[in-house]
């Protein structure tokens, strides 16, 4: 797989849908929110349609009608600075409001979702008389010195099968929580459930590439993998045309043609794949006849 930038914040917001589902109807989410000009920008911003629907999932509990959250990726930092700029955020959105206090205080709500536990951060609490409350697994309410209801979710330490979604953007993900991921997206049947679900697949694989890649090698994953990794193989596939044809302005184009094929099919065959899957994507991406294809397939 190309060793490329992962791209987390999408997988954020379609995991935050999908930990959503069941209250959907009743939430409308905006993501990267423009407050009014770049750089100031909310990672997503949550509206509820009626403020006395009440949310499932504990991270929605203590959401009221405007919720803003901003999301860290592993590599980012949750420090005080960005503590106070989320809060200030909020605060720039109540203010943006179309009428003069037509968005009220008690009705914005603050969220920041980070997958570790940010202890230096926790450390300010302490030492500067914060008081924070866990009502629940992972979740930490901030109760005083907030102009807003404040939660710090702390997504690996969420309950691992109820907060599927949030758990799996990460870099430490074993072949087991792979696998649990996997059997979950078999069991969406909605379109735009699955469309989220392949892009936080996307981020998971691209940051776990190792284990996947140990994964691909087993018979029994391969066939379960190849369906749901087809948007992330055939950038691959592509990849490997163009390196291919690269090659061939070296070397011959004839010999760098037959090189790429060659790994391409050694690839599908390694997935799972049966002949008349390769084949047909052989020809599409190296436009070859199937007569063509075949005599490299079973040379």
């Amino acid at each position: 797989m190309e060793n490329t930038k992962v791209q987390w914040h999408p997988g954020f917001v379609a995991a935050m849908n999908l930990e959503f589902t069941e209250n959907r109807g009743d939430l409308i989410f905006e993501k990267e929110y423009n407050l009014n000009t770049k750089p100031l920008e909310i990672d997503l911003l949550v509206i509820k349609k009626n403020s006395d629907i009440r949310i499932d999932n504990e991270i929605g509990r203590i959401f009221r009608g405007h919720n803003i959250l901003e999301y860290k990726s592993p590599e980012d930092h949750l420090d005080i600075d960005t503590f106070y700029k989320t809060g200030a955020y909020a605060g720039l959105y109540k203010s943006y409001g179309k009428t003069l206090d037509s968005i009220k205080a008690d009705d914005v709500t603050v969220s920041m979702v980070r997958e570790i536990k940010p202890e230096g951060l926790f450390g300010y609490f302490t030492e500067h008389g914060y008081a924070i409350t866990n009502p629940y697994q992972g979740i930490y309410y901030v109760n005083n010195n907030v102009l807003f209801p404040t939660q710090i979710v702390v997504t690996g330490e969420l309950n691992r099968r109820g907060h599927i979604w949030l758990r799996s953007l990460s870099e430490k993900l074993g072949e087991q929580d792979i696998k649990d991921l996997i059997e979950k997206i078999r069991g969406l049947k909605q379109k735009q459930d699955r469309e989220m679900a392949d892009s936080v697949f996307e981020v998971s694989v691209r940051s776990n590439e190792q284990i996947v890649k140990n994964m691909l090698g087993d018979d029994g994953m391969s066939k379960e993998l190849l369906e749901i990794m087809k948007p992330i193989i055939e950038p691959m596939m592509i990849k490997l045309k163009n390196e291919s044809m690269q090659q061939g302005m070296q070397q011959g184009m004839q010999q760098g043609l037959q090189q790429g094929v060659e790994k391409t099919i050694n690839i599908m065959r390694s997935l799972g794949c049966d002949d008349s899957q390769i084949e047909n994507a052989i020809m599409e991406q190296y436009e070859l006849s199937a007569d063509v294809v075949k005599g490299y397939m079973f040379s």
